[in-house]
């Protein structure tokens, strides 16, 4: 058998920042500073396919980027008490169920056991979700317009949500070349 020939390697493609011309990309810069998450609702009807789908996937995604985040912003000590619980994220208005537990090799995906109840339940809409996400809405003010659930262990969910009052959110994006807002 005869190798392979070896491919040309091809130049890498610039950054989409050098791209851009100085003045457009100090005006999309500013608009990201100063976006918001519009209200929005997952419509119903696509809502009722995804209940209806594998819900694998979108915990895989949840899981990979919850253990981008281990060690890095979410200190593992802390999240001790989780490791073997059931944790299950309910997206309201998307119809996802999203079941995982954090173990030695970090967060992966939970087969809930047939009948048993999961020791924490958080229950949010997408919107609501990306928000926290992107610091736009305090957990408090989610919680206490009832716009954020938590049912099961408050024990759990208390640590959840004071672990992620504790991230110094603007020392990360500075660490990322992001800037502070």
């Amino acid at each position: 058998m005869s190798a392979l020939p070896s491919l040309p390697r091809l130049p890498r493609p610039p950054l989409p920042a050098v791209l851009l011309p100085g003045g457009l990309r100090r005006r999309i810069g500013e608009r990201l500073e100063n976006f918001r998450v519009p209200d929005f609702t997952v419509p119903a009807r696509l809502a009722k396919v995804a209940a209806h789908l594998p819900q694998q996937p979108p915990t895989l995604a949840l899981t990979l980027a919850l253990n981008l985040a281990l060690d890095r912003i979410l200190p593992r000590d802390t999240l001790a008490p989780l490791t073997g619980r059931h944790l299950q994220m309910r997206v309201l208005d998307a119809g996802l169920t999203l079941d995982f537990t954090l173990g030695d090799g970090g967060f992966r995906r939970a087969a809930p056991a047939a009948g048993a109840r999961p020791d924490l339940v958080i229950s949010a809409t997408t919107r609501d979700f990306i928000a926290l996400a992107l610091r736009e809405e305090d957990p408090d003010t989610l919680f206490f317009s009832r716009r954020l659930r938590m049912e099961g262990d408050t024990e759990l969910g208390l640590l959840v949500k004071n672990t992620l009052d504790a991230v110094d959110w603007d020392a990360l994006k500075a660490k990322l070349g992001l800037g502070g807002r």
